[in-house]
């Protein structure tokens, strides 16, 4: 807290020191602390690759001098990823920290992809040029920002299932979807507009993409796993929550927003090519 307010985070310093729950002492969780330093040890690989390649993106500086900026604009964000990872631990799971916390992680990779895709123009040729319609790209960036309100959407309801379950001992676990609130009653009717918004992209996707591209093969992957994500969160809904679906619905909702912004950059130098080619 003192941290904080020295930062100038006042208010977020008080709410941290009036919340009760941060004084409750937690049972010892084997399962949840194997969990937990697991999360660790894999955020320092996920450190030392991005020192790797922030070493290995200096002498392109000529080439591509932006390269080098966002790589270390990765290793700065990983740093305070990791301070804000241990402000989730020291107070206590504080839900609106969990939300920030994952919204950082998902900045991460995107920052991530766009590095590859930059430093993979310099090596690779423009490849096979197709005419696709800027509709497409559009309606793709509306899916992209549909699916980031969806996670943190889902956030909040993984937090609110988190106080349930504290407060009825993780126990009675057939009796937590009846009492969530509106953030759930949400995140599930959203489903339907997200699923409804990738139809639409991956029929105009199927009609002007050329079969077999690199664009074609990710757009394919991307509806499935929409399904899947669908289909997880419907499993969640109507079985309890089971509790191996919980982190399986996060990860596939994370590498949906992967492929998506993987895809606006392929189609923006598709486009870019046309450009210059004409």
């Amino acid at each position: 807290m003192a941290t904080l307010e020295k930062l100038g985070f006042v208010e977020t310093a008080e709410a941290i020191a009036n919340d009760k729950s941060i004084l409750i002492e937690q049972e010892f969780n084997p399962l949840k602390t194997w969990i937990e330093y697991i999360n660790r040890l894999v955020g320092v690989l996920i450190g030392f690759f991005i020192i790797l390649t922030v070493w290995k993106s200096f002498p392109i500086w000529k080439l591509d001098k932006w390269i080098p900026i966002i790589a270390i604009a990765s290793l700065i964000l990983v740093l305070f990823q990791g301070w804000i990872g241990s402000l989730v631990v020291s107070t206590n799971l504080l839900p609106w920290m969990i939300t920030f916390h994952m919204m950082l992680a998902i900045l991460l990779v995107l920052m991530l992809i766009y590095l590859y895709h930059r430093s993979g123009k310099l090596k690779e040729g423009k490849g096979v040029v197709m005419d696709v319609p800027a509709k497409i790209e559009w309606v793709l960036i509306a899916a992209l920002i549909l699916m980031i309100i969806q996670v943190v959407l889902g956030t909040q309801v993984r937090e609110e299932i988190d106080q349930i379950s504290f407060a009825l001992g993780n126990m009675l676990r057939g009796t937590w979807i009846e009492q969530l609130g509106l953030p759930f009653i949400i995140h599930r009717s959203f489903s339907l507009i997200l699923l409804g918004v990738h139809m639409l992209y991956f029929f105009w996707a199927y009609k002007y993409v050329l079969r077999g591209s690199n664009i074609s093969l990710w757009s394919q992957l991307l509806m499935i796993l929409v399904i899947i994500e669908i289909a997880t969160g419907m499993g969640m809904a109507y079985f309890a929550i089971p509790a191996f679906l919980q982190p399986i619905h996060l990860v596939i909702g994370t590498i949906i927003v992967g492929i998506q912004y993987f895809l606006i950059l392929q189609l923006r130098e598709h486009k870019q090519y046309r450009l210059n080619s004409n």
